[in-house]
């Protein structure tokens, strides 16, 4: 089966990188701990103390394995300081909603590393899918469950 190759900037795969290096060389020595302790609590059938720290391990495991097919299969998005005319992934993108004229900025991430919190949308998202290709000065029409949103690209801008 195929690997989905994984769009990253250069922070995404910094902090994934960070994450794993955390994951592999503390929290698996703190479960291992967690569940030793358990153990010496006696008869593990009736342990709650047990089954949580083995769920915790299974859990940790399986990050573990989700950040390496990620990294594995990363693709970094070329950054730089330098103006764009078009928008492409790990853009900064000055958008203004031509309903009520607030303006709003949004990063285009790959959605390894999206977090709409932080204003950092995926390209597969719906307002990332609609912003994709497009340049400066262009309106964009976005569909959302309650109708059509309208943005103007006001800036573009490379983030590093």
């Amino acid at each position: 089966m195929e690997e989905k190759q994984v769009m990253l900037t250069a922070e995404g795969l910094k902090k994934l990188e960070e994450e794993l290096e955390f994951l592999k060389s503390q929290k698996r020595g703190q479960v291992a701990e967690r569940i030793k302790q358990a153990i010496d609590y006696g008869d593990i059938s009736e342990n709650s103390e047990y089954e949580d720290a083995k769920n915790e391990q299974a859990f940790v495991e399986g990050r573990i394995i989700t950040l390496e097919k990620m990294l594995r299969n990363a693709k970094l998005i070329e950054g730089g300081e330098s103006e764009t005319n078009v928008v492409t992934i790990g853009a900064r993108v000055l958008l203004k909603d031509l309903e009520d004229d607030s303006e709003f900025e949004y990063t285009i991430v790959g959605s390894a590393e999206a977090d709409p919190s932080q204003l950092r949308i995926s390209n597969v998202s719906p307002v990332g899918k609609a912003l994709l290709g497009q340049p400066k000065g262009s309106v964009v029409e976005v569909q959302v469950p309650m109708g059509k949103i309208k943005y103007e690209i006001v800036d573009i801008n490379k983030k590093g």
